[in-house]
């Protein structure tokens, strides 16, 4: 799997690379992530990649001709028999979400172009860019953190990347525990400023300690994420009990 990544600033990459649990990807070479500037393909001795906006306004546009060049450098290193996807981090794009990112970490890479300023010249979206991706509601000084979240999100799911194969399949939203959100945690001293492990936690018996976890996965995403309940219950995935939990948290029919 290759992501390459088109910015302004790689440097802010380096440490991702080296650091944490998600360095096994890069190192086992699973993913390999190369960088590449568009300064490097702009013209003059100042090397501008971005202008003033026609029409006037606050900010600055970065220049379509650099980008193109680079995303033209990119495709001829990878030399793709099936074209790789071209993504932008936008605010109109999908929101990031546990099924995007499995689809991503499944497919064989992309091309990631990272934004600044106030945006990129939009004629070199309507020629080159595929796919748009947001994080969310919000607005950021560049694409690098949206794009470093997705790499994140990936790697993790490689293999032999977390300590725990099946660890990542309890997370938050994954369909293996239905799409609801992930239980609290406990770990030791059994007591901590007062406060002690829930009993089920310590009694050894698994499927106690499992109904517990099912139990407070759907109390705190009936509290916090109502709509992923009823995503769930929509989708057939919860069964009387899970019902009886739910009606004792009054989100009976959520």
């Amino acid at each position: 799997m290759r992501f390459d990544v088109l910015t302004l600033f790689p440097e802010l990459f380096a440490p991702f690379v080296e650091a944490g649990i998600t360095r096994r990807a890069y190192a086992s070479g699973q993913i390999v992530l190369k960088l590449w500037n568009p300064r490097d393909y702009a013209e003059g001795n100042y090397r501008r990649v971005d202008d003033r906006p026609f029409g006037g306004g606050p900010g600055m546009v970065m220049l379509a001709e650099p980008l193109a060049r680079c995303l033209a450098a990119v495709q001829a290193d990878r030399a793709d028999d099936d074209p790789a996807p071209v993504v932008l981090f936008s605010p109109i794009g999908a929101p990031l979400n546990h099924a995007a990112v499995e689809h991503w970490s499944a497919g064989q890479g992309a091309i990631l172009i990272c934004g600044r300023y106030e945006g990129i010249d939009q004629r070199f979206i309507d020629a080159h860019v595929t796919h748009q991706i947001s994080l969310g509601d919000f607005v950021l000084s560049g694409g690098e953190i949206a794009a470093l979240a997705l790499l994140d999100a990936v790697a993790r799911l490689q293999p032999g990347v977390l300590n725990d194969e099946g660890s990542h399949l309890e997370d938050s939203f994954n369909p293996a525990v239905d799409g609801l959100l992930d239980c609290p945690h406990y770990t030791r001293p059994e007591e901590w400023q007062g406060q002690r492990v829930p009993p089920e936690l310590l009694s050894g018996h698994h499927a106690q300690i499992e109904r517990w976890r099912r139990d407070q996965r759907l109390a705190l995403t009936a509290r916090h994420r109502p709509e992923l309940i009823a995503a769930a219950r929509a989708a057939g995935r919860l069964n009387r009990a899970d019902e009886a939990v739910l009606a004792k948290a009054g989100a009976a029919g959520l």
